[in-house]
Protein backbone atom coordinates (compact mmCIF):
# COMPACT_ATOMS: atom_id res chain seq x y z
CA UNK A 1 0.00 0.00 0.00
CA UNK A 2 1.34 3.63 -0.94
CA UNK A 3 2.01 5.71 1.59
CA UNK A 4 -0.68 8.72 2.06
CA UNK A 5 0.87 12.06 0.37
CA UNK A 6 1.17 14.54 2.88
CA UNK A 7 -0.39 18.16 2.84
CA UNK A 8 0.68 21.26 4.03
CA UNK A 9 -1.80 21.49 7.58
CA UNK A 10 0.55 17.89 8.30
CA UNK A 11 3.06 18.96 11.36
CA UNK A 12 5.42 16.98 12.73
CA UNK A 13 7.17 17.59 16.64
CA UNK A 14 10.75 18.49 16.28
CA UNK A 15 11.75 18.49 19.68
CA UNK A 16 9.72 14.67 20.07
CA UNK A 17 11.84 13.79 16.74
CA UNK A 18 14.83 15.30 18.53
CA UNK A 19 14.74 13.66 21.95
CA UNK A 20 13.77 10.27 19.48
CA UNK A 21 17.21 10.28 18.11
CA UNK A 22 19.05 10.37 21.29
CA UNK A 23 21.68 12.57 20.10
CA UNK A 24 21.44 15.22 23.01
CA UNK A 25 23.31 12.48 24.53
CA UNK A 26 26.07 12.51 22.28
CA UNK A 27 26.32 16.07 22.88
CA UNK A 28 26.38 16.02 26.65
CA UNK A 29 29.12 13.50 26.41
CA UNK A 30 30.76 15.68 23.95
CA UNK A 31 30.61 18.18 26.91
CA UNK A 32 31.78 16.19 29.55
CA UNK A 33 34.79 14.62 27.90
CA UNK A 34 35.51 18.73 26.08
CA UNK A 35 36.87 21.66 28.03
CA UNK A 36 35.95 24.42 26.31
CA UNK A 37 35.76 24.13 22.34
CA UNK A 38 33.04 26.98 22.11
CA UNK A 39 33.13 27.23 18.66
CA UNK A 40 33.86 23.83 17.92
CA UNK A 41 30.78 22.34 20.17
CA UNK A 42 28.78 24.53 18.17
CA UNK A 43 29.66 23.66 14.46
CA UNK A 44 29.03 19.83 15.83
CA UNK A 45 25.30 21.07 17.01
CA UNK A 46 24.59 22.52 13.34
CA UNK A 47 25.58 19.99 11.75
CA UNK A 48 23.51 17.93 13.86
CA UNK A 49 20.53 20.35 13.90
CA UNK A 50 20.83 20.47 9.70
CA UNK A 51 20.72 16.90 9.52
CA UNK A 52 18.06 16.56 11.72
CA UNK A 53 15.94 18.91 9.48
CA UNK A 54 16.89 17.03 6.56
CA UNK A 55 15.38 13.93 8.53
CA UNK A 56 12.13 15.53 8.50
CA UNK A 57 11.80 16.45 5.48
CA UNK A 58 11.74 13.47 4.02
CA UNK A 59 9.04 12.90 5.74
CA UNK A 60 7.31 15.59 3.63
CA UNK A 61 8.59 14.26 0.55
CA UNK A 62 10.83 17.06 0.47
CA UNK A 63 13.38 15.50 -1.68
CA UNK A 64 16.61 16.79 -2.05
CA UNK A 65 20.42 15.47 -2.58
CA UNK A 66 22.07 14.34 0.92
CA UNK A 67 24.15 17.01 2.27
CA UNK A 68 27.68 16.51 1.93
CA UNK A 69 29.01 15.26 5.01
CA UNK A 70 32.56 15.56 4.78
CA UNK A 71 34.81 17.24 6.54
CA UNK A 72 37.93 19.18 7.53
CA UNK A 73 39.68 19.32 11.03
CA UNK A 74 42.07 21.96 11.49
CA UNK A 75 44.55 22.55 14.34
CA UNK A 76 47.13 22.08 16.45
CA UNK A 77 47.72 18.65 17.96
CA UNK A 78 46.05 17.74 21.39
CA UNK A 79 42.89 19.94 20.40
CA UNK A 80 40.60 17.32 20.98
CA UNK A 81 40.18 16.62 16.52
CA UNK A 82 39.99 12.64 17.16
CA UNK A 83 37.40 12.43 20.00
CA UNK A 84 35.06 15.39 18.16
CA UNK A 85 34.92 12.83 14.84
CA UNK A 86 34.12 10.06 17.39
CA UNK A 87 31.06 11.79 18.75
CA UNK A 88 30.52 12.68 15.17
CA UNK A 89 30.40 9.06 14.17
CA UNK A 90 27.76 8.74 16.66
CA UNK A 91 25.58 11.13 15.59
CA UNK A 92 25.31 9.81 12.33
CA UNK A 93 25.05 6.81 13.18
CA UNK A 94 21.63 7.56 15.48
CA UNK A 95 20.46 10.32 12.38
CA UNK A 96 20.72 7.41 10.37
CA UNK A 97 23.39 8.55 7.81
CA UNK A 98 25.38 5.91 8.38
CA UNK A 99 24.77 1.60 9.12
CA UNK A 100 27.47 1.58 11.41
CA UNK A 101 28.50 4.74 13.26
CA UNK A 102 32.60 3.32 13.84
CA UNK A 103 35.84 5.34 13.35
CA UNK A 104 38.48 4.27 11.51
CA UNK A 105 41.61 6.46 12.18
CA UNK A 106 44.32 6.38 9.46
CA UNK A 107 47.89 8.01 8.43
CA UNK A 108 49.31 8.07 5.46
CA UNK A 109 51.41 4.78 6.25
CA UNK A 110 48.32 3.01 6.61
CA UNK A 111 47.23 4.44 2.86
CA UNK A 112 49.94 4.87 0.11
CA UNK A 113 52.29 1.80 -0.43
CA UNK A 114 55.99 1.84 -0.85
CA UNK A 115 56.05 0.07 -4.41
CA UNK A 116 54.09 -0.30 -7.96
CA UNK A 117 50.45 -1.96 -7.01
CA UNK A 118 50.75 -1.59 -2.99
CA UNK A 119 48.57 1.62 -2.79
CA UNK A 120 45.38 0.64 -4.45
CA UNK A 121 44.72 -2.40 -2.61
CA UNK A 122 45.53 -0.76 1.00
CA UNK A 123 43.42 2.52 0.59
CA UNK A 124 40.81 0.11 -0.60
CA UNK A 125 41.38 -2.02 2.15
CA UNK A 126 40.72 0.92 4.49
CA UNK A 127 37.92 1.99 2.58
CA UNK A 128 36.47 -1.08 3.04
CA UNK A 129 37.15 -1.28 6.92
CA UNK A 130 35.27 1.88 7.31
CA UNK A 131 32.29 2.07 5.10
CA UNK A 132 29.04 2.41 6.68
CA UNK A 133 31.11 4.99 9.35
CA UNK A 134 33.51 7.35 9.35
CA UNK A 135 37.03 7.32 7.92
CA UNK A 136 39.66 9.72 9.69
CA UNK A 137 42.97 10.76 8.80
CA UNK A 138 45.09 12.66 10.21
CA UNK A 139 47.90 14.44 8.81
CA UNK A 140 45.68 14.22 5.72
CA UNK A 141 48.75 16.59 3.54
CA UNK A 142 51.53 13.73 4.22
CA UNK A 143 48.95 12.10 1.11
CA UNK A 144 50.72 14.46 -1.69
CA UNK A 145 54.42 14.50 -2.08
CA UNK A 146 54.74 16.13 -5.20
CA UNK A 147 58.79 16.69 -5.13
CA UNK A 148 59.26 13.31 -4.55
CA UNK A 149 58.28 11.67 -8.36
CA UNK A 150 57.87 7.90 -7.28
CA UNK A 151 55.65 8.95 -4.59
CA UNK A 152 52.24 7.08 -4.67
CA UNK A 153 50.17 9.32 -2.63
CA UNK A 154 48.24 10.83 -5.40
CA UNK A 155 46.95 7.29 -6.23
CA UNK A 156 45.27 7.20 -2.82
CA UNK A 157 44.00 10.84 -3.06
CA UNK A 158 42.14 9.56 -6.12
CA UNK A 159 40.21 6.70 -5.01
CA UNK A 160 39.19 8.96 -1.82
CA UNK A 161 37.92 11.30 -4.49
CA UNK A 162 35.82 8.59 -5.96
CA UNK A 163 34.84 6.90 -2.81
CA UNK A 164 34.05 10.73 -1.23
CA UNK A 165 31.85 11.35 -4.35
CA UNK A 166 30.35 7.66 -4.64
CA UNK A 167 29.20 6.49 -1.64
CA UNK A 168 28.64 9.95 0.25
CA UNK A 169 25.78 7.84 1.69
CA UNK A 170 27.59 5.67 3.79
CA UNK A 171 31.01 6.82 4.11
CA UNK A 172 32.26 10.41 6.11
CA UNK A 173 35.62 11.48 5.46
CA UNK A 174 37.27 13.71 8.01
CA UNK A 175 40.57 14.94 7.01
CA UNK A 176 42.70 16.65 10.07
CA UNK A 177 45.54 18.62 10.37
CA UNK A 178 47.65 22.36 10.83
CA UNK A 179 45.32 24.47 9.32
CA UNK A 180 48.05 25.94 7.17
CA UNK A 181 49.63 22.63 5.74
CA UNK A 182 45.89 21.80 5.19
CA UNK A 183 45.05 24.82 3.21
CA UNK A 184 48.44 24.03 0.82
CA UNK A 185 46.65 20.42 0.20
CA UNK A 186 43.31 21.68 -0.92
CA UNK A 187 45.23 24.39 -3.03
CA UNK A 188 47.32 21.56 -4.63
CA UNK A 189 44.14 19.22 -4.64
CA UNK A 190 41.02 21.24 -5.80
CA UNK A 191 39.25 18.18 -6.28
CA UNK A 192 39.48 16.82 -2.40
CA UNK A 193 38.42 21.05 -1.54
CA UNK A 194 35.42 20.52 -3.26
CA UNK A 195 33.88 17.61 -2.13
CA UNK A 196 34.46 18.87 1.93
CA UNK A 197 31.15 20.68 2.86
CA UNK A 198 32.43 21.61 7.45
CA UNK A 199 35.69 23.13 7.59
CA UNK A 200 36.27 23.09 11.76
CA UNK A 201 38.87 25.01 13.32
CA UNK A 202 39.15 23.47 16.74
CA UNK A 203 41.75 26.32 18.66
CA UNK A 204 44.81 25.52 21.36
CA UNK A 205 43.27 26.06 24.64
CA UNK A 206 44.09 28.98 27.39
CA UNK A 207 45.98 28.06 30.77
CA UNK A 208 42.96 27.83 32.64
CA UNK A 209 41.09 25.39 30.29
CA UNK A 210 44.43 23.14 30.53
CA UNK A 211 44.20 23.36 34.45
CA UNK A 212 40.56 22.28 34.12
CA UNK A 213 41.51 19.56 31.84
CA UNK A 214 44.05 18.27 33.50
CA UNK A 215 42.02 18.37 37.15
CA UNK A 216 39.36 16.05 34.77
CA UNK A 217 42.23 13.61 33.29
CA UNK A 218 43.08 12.83 36.98
CA UNK A 219 39.62 12.40 38.23
CA UNK A 220 38.69 10.30 35.61
CA UNK A 221 41.42 8.26 37.23
CA UNK A 222 41.08 8.47 40.39
CA UNK A 223 44.05 10.99 40.87
CA UNK A 224 43.98 14.86 42.79
CA UNK A 225 46.05 17.56 43.22
CA UNK A 226 46.56 18.85 46.30
CA UNK A 227 45.73 22.95 47.20
CA UNK A 228 49.85 23.38 47.21
CA UNK A 229 50.08 20.84 43.41
CA UNK A 230 47.39 22.51 41.72
CA UNK A 231 48.92 25.80 41.90
CA UNK A 232 52.08 24.46 41.15
CA UNK A 233 50.52 22.56 37.97
CA UNK A 234 49.00 26.53 37.05
CA UNK A 235 52.67 27.61 36.85
CA UNK A 236 53.73 24.30 35.04
CA UNK A 237 51.11 25.23 32.16
CA UNK A 238 52.87 28.49 31.04
CA UNK A 239 55.92 27.52 31.68
CA UNK A 240 55.53 24.65 29.39
CA UNK A 241 53.77 26.31 26.79
CA UNK A 242 56.87 28.65 26.40
CA UNK A 243 58.94 25.88 25.40
CA UNK A 244 59.09 23.60 21.97
CA UNK A 245 56.27 21.54 20.32
CA UNK A 246 54.13 22.08 23.15
CA UNK A 247 50.89 19.61 22.49
CA UNK A 248 47.76 20.85 24.30
CA UNK A 249 45.64 18.54 25.97
CA UNK A 250 48.37 16.04 25.00
CA UNK A 251 51.43 17.31 26.69
CA UNK A 252 49.36 17.80 29.73
CA UNK A 253 48.79 14.08 29.70
CA UNK A 254 52.42 13.69 29.30
CA UNK A 255 52.94 15.79 32.39
CA UNK A 256 50.56 14.07 34.50
CA UNK A 257 51.79 10.79 33.63
CA UNK A 258 55.43 11.77 34.40
CA UNK A 259 54.29 13.63 37.96
CA UNK A 260 52.35 10.26 38.01
CA UNK A 261 55.65 8.41 38.19
CA UNK A 262 57.10 10.98 40.22
CA UNK A 263 54.55 10.39 43.00
CA UNK A 264 55.14 6.46 42.96
CA UNK A 265 58.63 6.56 43.86
CA UNK A 266 58.22 9.34 46.66
CA UNK A 267 55.53 6.92 48.20
CA UNK A 268 58.18 3.88 47.75
CA UNK A 269 61.05 6.03 49.21
CA UNK A 270 58.89 6.11 52.45
CA UNK A 271 57.40 2.40 52.03
CA UNK A 272 58.21 2.08 55.79
CA UNK A 273 55.26 4.59 56.12
CA UNK A 274 51.08 3.32 56.10
CA UNK A 275 49.29 4.56 53.42
CA UNK A 276 46.00 5.90 53.16
CA UNK A 277 43.62 6.05 50.05
CA UNK A 278 44.12 10.01 49.70
CA UNK A 279 47.82 9.42 49.70
CA UNK A 280 47.52 6.85 47.09
CA UNK A 281 44.96 9.41 45.22
CA UNK A 282 47.03 12.74 45.84
CA UNK A 283 49.53 14.43 43.80
CA UNK A 284 51.76 16.42 45.98
CA UNK A 285 53.64 20.17 44.91
CA UNK A 286 57.31 18.38 44.67
CA UNK A 287 55.51 15.99 42.42
CA UNK A 288 54.90 18.79 39.93
CA UNK A 289 58.06 21.04 40.82
CA UNK A 290 60.37 17.88 40.21
CA UNK A 291 59.97 18.14 36.81
CA UNK A 292 62.89 20.19 34.78
CA UNK A 293 60.72 22.93 33.08
CA UNK A 294 60.88 24.80 36.58
CA UNK A 295 64.94 24.82 36.05
CA UNK A 296 66.21 28.13 35.28
CA UNK A 297 67.25 28.19 31.90
CA UNK A 298 65.44 24.95 30.60
CA UNK A 299 66.34 24.53 27.01
CA UNK A 300 63.68 23.71 24.16
CA UNK A 301 62.21 21.09 25.08
CA UNK A 302 62.22 18.13 21.98
CA UNK A 303 58.59 16.43 22.04
CA UNK A 304 57.75 16.25 25.93
CA UNK A 305 60.24 16.60 28.62
CA UNK A 306 62.28 13.68 29.54
CA UNK A 307 61.60 12.28 33.09
CA UNK A 308 63.93 13.59 35.87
Amino acid sequence: MSAQPTSDETTVDLEAEFQASNIQEVLDKLDRELIGLKPVKTRIREIAALLLVDRLRKQFDLTSETPSLHMCFTGNPGTGKTTVALRMAEILKRLGYVREGHLVSVTRDDLVGQYIGHTAPKTKEVVKKAMGGVLFIDEAYYLYKPENERDYGQESIEILLQVMENNRDDLVVILAGYQNRMNQFFQSNPGMRSRIAHHVDFPDYGTDELLAIAKLMLATQNYRFSSEAEAAFAEYIPLRMKLGHFANARSVRNALDRARLRQANRLFGSRNKSLKKIDLMTLEAEDIRASRVFKEGALDLDGDETVK
